[in-house]
């Protein structure tokens, strides 16, 4: 049985859902995400590169973590339901901010989200799931923008289309970064 997503307004209030797949054809519908920004203690992120499986951003690198909550689920409990599926872990997550985003991808597919971030301190290490994330890292933000700048097409680009204005939204709430 296909997933479905939330399809939601710009006020991020439930309108419908739609099958996952359909979500992300002709230029999407707006549907409710998460994504998590884990980081260390010395404020690097934790960097996912998506399985090599992936309908979409296969072997790409992007945040800690990114989904959808299921039909009636909270968007912090799915925070929490895909950082254990995709990472083996879980730990605080505090909800950043939340805003809409458009990305188009390949396969004619796009991003049209009403995406809710959040942030999470972890000193551990991940144990992925092989089927989710084909491998991980830690990167400060700086050797990220560099990265960014160098080969932006090693990143999804749902993640070139938020990062910025979530770090920035991280930075508001006092996080420094280098």
């Amino acid at each position: 049985m296909e997933q479905k997503v939330v399809l939601v307004d710009e006020n991020d209030n439930e309108i419908g859902l739609e099958e996952k797949q359909k979500a992300h054809e002709n230029g999407g519908r707006l549907h409710r995400a998460i994504s998590v920004f884990v980081f260390d203690k010395d404020n690097k992120l934790m960097m996912q590169q998506r399985a090599l499986t992936k309908y979409h951003g296969a072997g790409l690198w992007s945040s800690t973590t990114c989904s959808h909550p299921f039909p009636g689920e909270g968007v912090a409990d799915a925070a929490h339901r895909r950082l254990k599926e995709e990472m083996g872990f879980d730990c605080d997550l505090k909800e950043l901010c939340a805003f809409v985003y458009h990305a188009d991808m390949e396969n004619g597919l796009a991003e049209n989200e009403y995406d809710h971030y959040f942030v999470g301190h972890y000193a551990g290490t991940p144990k992925i799931n092989k089927e989710e994330a084909n491998d991980w890292k830690w990167m400060s933000i700086s050797e990220l923008r560099k990265e960014i700048k160098q080969n932006p097409k090693q990143f999804t680009a749902f993640f070139l289309a938020f990062f910025e204005r979530v770090i920035k939204e991280a930075e508001r709430s006092g996080m420094g970064f280098n």
